[in-house]
This record gives C-alpha cells, sequence and structure tokens, in this order.
C-alpha cells in the first residue's frame, strides 16, 4: 500500500498591521517584544516590530494571534539544498 503524506496549510492575515492572526503554527521558538520566531508548515517565520504580545497561542489547533505593530514579516530557509536543485528535480 502506498504511502500518503497529507500536508497541513498555513495561513496568515494581517490586520492594519497591528493584528496578526495564523494558522498552521507548529512551534514557537521564542519571543521578546520587538521579534517573534515561529516555525510553521512552511518553514521558520520570523515577525519583527514593537509592542508585539501574543494574545492567542493554541499549538493543538496550530493558531497564533500577535497584536503590536507589525514592521516585518520574514520566511527563512532552513535547507541546504539550493533553490535551483529544488526547483529542477
Amino acid at each position: 500500500m502506498a504511502e500518503q503524506i497529507v500536508k497541513s496549510s498555513h495561513t496568515l492575515m494581517l490586520d492594519n498591521r497591528n493584528k496578526l492572526t495564523l494558522s498552521g503554527v507548529t512551534d514557537v521558538v521564542g519571543f521578546d517584544e520587538q521579534m517573534v520566531n515561529l516555525t510553521t508548515e512552511c518553514g521558520n517565520l520570523i515577525v519583527k516590530g514593537d509592542s508585539l504580545h501574543i494574545s492567542k497561542l493554541n499549538l493543538e489547533s496550530k493558531d497564533v494571534v500577535i497584536d503590536g505593530n507589525v514592521s516585518s514579516l520574514q520566511y527563512l530557509v532552513s535547507s541546504t539544498k539550493s533553490f535551483k536543485s529544488k526547483l529542477f528535480k
């Protein structure tokens, strides 16, 4: 029997740069008032801003809500393979 890989979805919604709602979050690596480091279904995500506060955290349902002034969102690539090698499999 063939093994099926089920991949969860990851979404984010930023409302007026003051409220970030995320799904597909598997872990919170670290946080303070200027940065939140998350592991998502699509890789690591760094949220930067001012007065950041995690107002909702439910890792069972993989939901997180962050309040504060969000200034940047950055996904980090953690793989050792190059982008071209992944693209041309």
